[in-house]
């Protein structure tokens, strides 16, 4: 006897509903994104530019400005401070290449 599988959409339920979740809507709009993406994808490019935007932002907030001088005021932070910038700032500008598609690939 063989077994006939079929999943009867499960795979694009499951990918619609994924879709939606990343795009924190909410499930009244599950069925408007399986019969009408484009909105929807459009919405998700917005967010994606956004993004990028403020990784491009923040590493660029990070660099001093060319020809920009060190003021001489003293400011004091705590080492545990200083370390969480230093790792928020080595994150940014990891992503920043990815980010603008400038990342080196080895293939």
């Amino acid at each position: 006897m063989s077994v006939i599988t079929h999943d009867f959409g499960a795979d694009k339920r499951r990918t619609t509903r994924r879709f939606r979740k990343l795009l924190s809507l909410d499930a009244l709009h599950e069925a408007n994104v399986e019969a009408n993406p484009l909105p929807y994808l459009e919405r998700a490019s917005e967010r994606i530019f956004q993004l990028e935007k403020v990784v491009f932002e923040a590493v660029l907030a990070s660099r001093p400005a060319p020809g920009e001088t060190p003021s001489g005021e003293t400011v004091t932070i705590d080492a545990d401070e200083c370390r969480r910038l230093r790792a928020a700032l080595a994150i940014l500008e990891s992503a920043h290449p990815l980010v603008n598609g400038t990342e080196d690939k080895d293939t």
